[in-house]
């Protein structure tokens, strides 16, 4: 049996174990936190939305990015400071402007066919993740940003995917919370929200249930290619010497981690950390409950998104951050969205809210980054943006099935991972 290495337990990183498993590989996972979903799939908007699949690549990202630049509360906020990762990546960015439109088609596909995959394992795992199958509500409180998501919903519907546009009236009987003067809205009732921490740490017992080997704790600190196994060089909490396991094979899924693994690799996978916030309002008092929507919004001018997780939780995230690995959470970056809470529901009481900030693993062109390496047995499923959770189990498929096809289950194999010590 082949046994692979899995670089990272977040929600790529759990899927793509699940899929190997169901596959027949043997599955060890690596990850630096104590539990699976710690980073960057804690806390995020909760959604599964198919409907935000348009990537950023467009003149006008760059536009209000300069606007933007020296405004601190703005939804998108780049440091100035030189930096050549960052610059460079920028530049990669704006190349890939042509590719707008096909990206984004490609990126509801991908999508769409997610959904197939994550809900049938969480309904096969019994998964509890407070799903809530209401659909998605972009809301617009003007015209020029109506019409944009009209020219956007053409490359979504060419993608197969079905988002339908609402009136005002009709925005108020989607969701009766609702409070402000909005121009109108679009509607995508296939979509969907949840909790990705409960989903990926259910997933993940799953796969321990199914002979995977999660080891915690660790700090990967080399992967090297041996000319025909893969060994994994890394320490466990406060060891002092480190520990080498050799792999038939190894797929990086390792968040913004994944460029400097790829690199040890000879492969080039340029990702750059872009960070987003998150409030989670605990909806203590039955006012607040009442108060708070159900149906998932999307406000596209402020860049902010909300969950309702279960009774006496809403989950609000937005803004997008280049400034480096960097997981401080600013007041100046959270406090947009409690004011915005505050504005579309002012019955929410926000006395208690709970900040987050992660880092989203984010290519030049928008995309993932899935598939194998330029050496044997090496491969890639990471670089997913503000979508890992929505693309992750289709992204895991392709995995799946690029492994089978390089690497067949029953051939021959490293059975038993050899653990050395190094000094």
């Amino acid at each position: 049996m082949q046994h692979i290495a899995i670089i990272g337990a977040g929600i790529t990183g759990v899927t793509t174990a699940y899929a190997l498993l169901n596959r027949g590989y043997s599955v060890t996972v690596f990850d630096k936190h104590r539990y699976a979903a710690m980073q960057t799939s804690f806390a995020n908007g909760g959604q599964l939305s198919a409907s935000n699949a348009e990537v950023w690549t467009q003149a006008s990202t760059i536009l209000k990015g300069i606007k933007w630049m020296l405004k601190k509360d703005a939804p998108l906020l780049v440091n100035p400071m030189p930096d050549w990762h960052k610059y460079s990546w920028m530049a990669e960015f704006v190349s890939n402007i042509p590719r707008y439109e096909q990206n984004t088609i490609e990126t509801v596909r991908l999508a769409v066919a997610a959904r197939e995959h994550l809900f049938a394992w969480a309904e096969k795992e019994q998964i509890d993740f407070d799903h809530e199958s209401r659909g998605i509500l972009h809301i617009y409180a003007n015209k020029k940003g109506f019409d944009h998501a009209t020219r956007v919903n053409e490359l979504l519907k060419q993608g197969g995917l079905h988002r339908e546009s609402v009136t005002v009236e009709e925005m108020r009987q989607i969701d009766a919370s609702l409070v402000g003067d909005f121009y109108g809205g679009y509607y995508t009732p296939s979509d969907s929200t949840g909790d990705i921490h409960k989903y990926t740490r259910g997933l993940a017992d799953a796969c321990t249930r199914l002979g995977a080997n999660f080891v915690f704790d660790a700090n990967v600190d080399t992967l090297n290619h041996n000319g025909v196994t893969i060994d994994v060089s890394y320490t466990e909490g406060e060891a002092a010497n480190s520990t080498q396991t050799t792999f038939d094979g190894v797929v990086v899924c390792a968040g913004i981690e994944s460029r400097r693994f790829a690199s040890q690799l000879g492969d080039r996978v340029n990702i750059y950390p872009v960070k987003g916030y998150s409030i989670t309002v605990e909806l203590n008092d039955e006012a607040s409950q009442q108060a708070a929507p159900w149906v998932s919004l999307l406000d596209d001018d402020a860049k902010i998104v909300t969950s309702r997780l279960g009774d006496e939780r809403l989950r609000i995230a937005g803004t997008a951050e280049f400034n480096g690995v960097n997981y401080d959470i600013r007041n100046d970056r959270i406090q947009p969205l409690t004011q915005w809470c505050r504005s579309l529901f002012p019955e929410v009481n926000t006395d208690k809210v709970i900040p987050w900030a992660g880092l989203r693993p984010m290519m030049p062109n928008m995309m993932p980054r899935v598939g194998a390496g330029k050496q044997s047995g090496v491969f890639y499923n990471t670089g997913h943006g503000h979508l890992g959770w929505t693309l992750s189990a289709a992204t895991a498929d392709l995995i799946g099935q690029s492994v089978e096809a390089s690497m067949p289950v029953n051939a021959s194999a490293v059975t038993t991972p050899e653990f050395r010590k190094a000094g």
